[in-house]
């Protein structure tokens, strides 16, 4: 046995409550570790095993109780095994971020990774902690390209709705959007981005940011913005579609994303219903993200 390995069962969670495997989990007195990846929307849960058989009988024993499992909402799109060495964790993470080239002038990268830069490219750098993005997610891509696509209309306002790592608003204040107001739920979210912005040489108070969810940002905004982008869970943004509508600017523009496949047709149509149109859409995997305009 190689004491440098570690195999592992490795769970994908897509589940609307994040603490309901962990539980299921913990009942089979299996050791594990789980982290949401706030970009993708989702969990990972990684089980500790002490050999290459056991993680395949837990991989195993998992998949015959999902049917069983799906009664109390949990919804595992893949239960796979791996091996992994025993190094820092804080360090592994990093090794599956990699530069990204959005479009022929965006840039996307990580601090730690190396890029030559030609002339009248942007670069955006992120650090996004394991729970944050760095634009590798084909949702948090998509809302990056319609920045990049539309900045060239001249200076835009600019509404982060569900910030994450803050990547968004720094492509967006690199590209010239000004007015830029960023929000999120999660405290850390904006703690994070307002590391990413100091990162990236933005001015502090340049871009504004709350804590808050749409509601509470509502009831204090005033505003409304020639762009909006909301990579937000498909049924909160059905759920709260007239209060987003109510951030965009007439003859404004509205980036929807992080939207299952299977959800994307009923929040498109409900968006449309109040005046919007769709103008373009993307899929990949089992997302499915789009371009709309206000009337």
């Amino acid at each position: 046995m190689d004491m440098n390995i570690i195999y592992c069962c490795k769970l994908t969670d897509l589940s609307e409550n994040p603490g309901i495997v962990p539980e299921l989990l913990c009942a089979l007195d299996l050791q594990y570790s789980s982290w949401q990846d706030r970009e993708l929307k989702l969990s990972y849960h990684m089980v500790y095993c002490e050999t290459e058989t056991e993680a395949q009988n837990v991989k195993t024993q998992i998949n015959a109780m999902l049917p069983d499992w799906s009664g109390f909402g949990v919804n595992v799109s893949d239960v796979e095994t791996l091996t992994v060495r025993r190094e820092d964790w804080s360090e592994v993470w990093k090794k599956y971020f990699h530069v990204i080239e959005i479009s022929d002038r965006l840039i996307v990268k990580p601090s730690w990774r190396e890029h030559n830069a030609t002339p009248g490219q942007v670069i955006v750098e992120i650090d996004p902690g394991m729970s944050f993005g760095t634009g590798q997610h084909a949702t948090t891509s998509f809302c990056l390209k319609m920045i990049d696509k539309l900045a060239d209309t001249g200076s835009k306002s600019f509404l982060d709705a569900g910030c994450g790592s803050g990547i968004l608003s720094i492509a967006a204040a690199k590209l010239g959007y000004k007015p830029i107001c960023a929000f999120d739920i999660d405290p850390d979210a904006i703690r994070v981005s307002h590391e990413n912005f100091e990162l990236n040489h933005i001015a502090d108070g340049s871009i504004c940011t709350q804590v808050a969810d749409l509601t509470g940002f509502a009831a204090s905004n005033t505003v409304q913005y020639e762009l909006v982008a909301a990579n937000i869970l498909g049924h909160v943004l059905l759920q709260n579609r007239e209060i987003i509508n109510s951030f965009v600017k007439p003859g404004g523009y509205l980036i929807l994303a992080g939207i299952l496949n299977s959800e994307f047709d009923g929040i498109s149509a409900g968006f449309c219903k109040l005046g919007l149109k769709m103008l373009e859409s993307f899929t990949e995997k089992e997302w499915t993200s789009g371009l709309f305009k206000k009337a």
